[in-house]
């Protein structure tokens, strides 16, 4: 029998365990659009409360929890402040623009990290008709981009000063915010203190199958209800998915740092390899890496491949591994073997 693939192209490509297949399979539901589903319901108020805000909303994804809070925030002739390979500008298909109107300023950051004087340098003027109107700020924790870099909240609560001084919104592209409170030992209701809206994704580290949490106050989660609805989001017996989210935060969280670990493992064996130029700092369970110029990209990850082992381009030269529920120790070490012995022209 050969041994089970190791998919180290992303987190999403997790599976239900059986434990949380059973909590979904036994969950009582209802029709979510009437917010009737009691189990989306009991997700929805467990989410927020974690992070001192007081409603949620659940989604099928984080793009369209960041989606929703953009276009709430802002108006057309408004403009998003962002770091420039933030995911809502990078990779959600231009979305600010379809669904807002709304123009992006985009800041050159630290793997994926503004600052707050960058932050407060970008705002425009509010009186001159030729700018676009700054509405809103979006920071993303743990940058993708990054690496999985982290903000403290030492600089979150810079940039939260800023927002509040010069009466912008301050929203979280919280897509892997679990790993980021794992490796930093932030509390998570602390975020509520700062961020005006948060989106909490489910199916990275958490291990669901789909879903992300919008959260805000209660005036702001009504808002964003109706824009929900029209951009196709509402669901009916959506407690059979939400269950899994339920299960996931009382379950899939303190393992989080093993993920961590063993991304680091994996680091610590591609930095000794003559092929590997740079290896990104490891925070979280992210690890991108710059081969050598000599080296191809695409001869790399097929002989991976070869070996049962998938990772993704990241851009030239980069690669991408990322740890995750669905990879154990076993898995590590199996891969580790492989980048050892890869028979690759340098």
């Amino acid at each position: 029998m050969s041994e089970p693939i190791i998919d180290l192209r992303s987190d999403t490509v997790t599976r239900p365990t059986p434990e949380m297949l059973q909590a979904m399979l036994h969950a009582p539901v209802g029709d979510d659009v009437y917010e009737e589903d009691p189990t989306v319901r009991e997700l929805e108020e467990t989410s927020a409360a974690r992070f001192g805000l007081e409603a949620g909303l659940f989604c099928p994804s984080g793009t369209m929890t960041n989606q929703i809070a953009i276009k709430a925030h802002t108006e057309p002739l408004s403009e998003v402040i962002c770091e420039q390979t933030a995911h809502v500008y990078l990779w959600e298909v231009g979305g600010i623009a379809f669904h807002s109107g709304a123009s992006v300023a985009l800041l050159p950051g630290d793997r994926g990290r503004v600052t707050a004087a960058q932050v407060e340098a970008a705002i425009r003027p509010a009186n001159n008709v030729h700018y676009p109107t700054s509405n809103l700020i979006c920071l993303e924790n743990t940058s993708n981009r990054g690496g999985g870099s982290c903000y403290s909240m030492e600089a979150i609560a810079s940039i939260a000063e800023v927002a509040q001084r010069r009466g912008l919104a301050l929203h979280l592209d919280g897509a892997r915010i679990f790993n980021a409170l794992v490796a930093t030992g932030q509390d998570a209701a602390e975020y509520g203190k700062y961020f005006d809206s948060i989106s909490v994704c489910l199916s990275k580290g958490l291990g669901t199958p789909v879903g992300s949490v919008l959260l805000g106050s209660k005036a702001f989660i009504h808002k964003c209800r109706r824009i929900r609805k029209v951009m196709g989001g509402g669901m009916r017996q959506a407690g059979i998915l939400a269950a899994a989210g339920l299960y996931a935060l009382e379950h899939n969280v303190a393992r989080l740092a093993d993920d961590h670990r063993r991304a680091r493992e994996l680091g610590a064996t591609l930095t000794a390899q003559p092929y590997v130029a740079e290896v990104l700092p490891i925070e979280t369970n992210l690890v991108i890496f710059r081969l050598q110029d000599e080296m191809s990209p695409e001869a790399f990850l097929a002989q991976l491949e070869q070996q049962g082992i998938r990772a993704s381009s990241f851009g030239p030269q980069m690669i991408r591994f990322v740890t995750h529920l669905d990879v154990d120790d076993t898995m590590i070490e199996r891969v580790n073997q492989a980048l050892q012995s890869l028979n690759v022209p340098v």
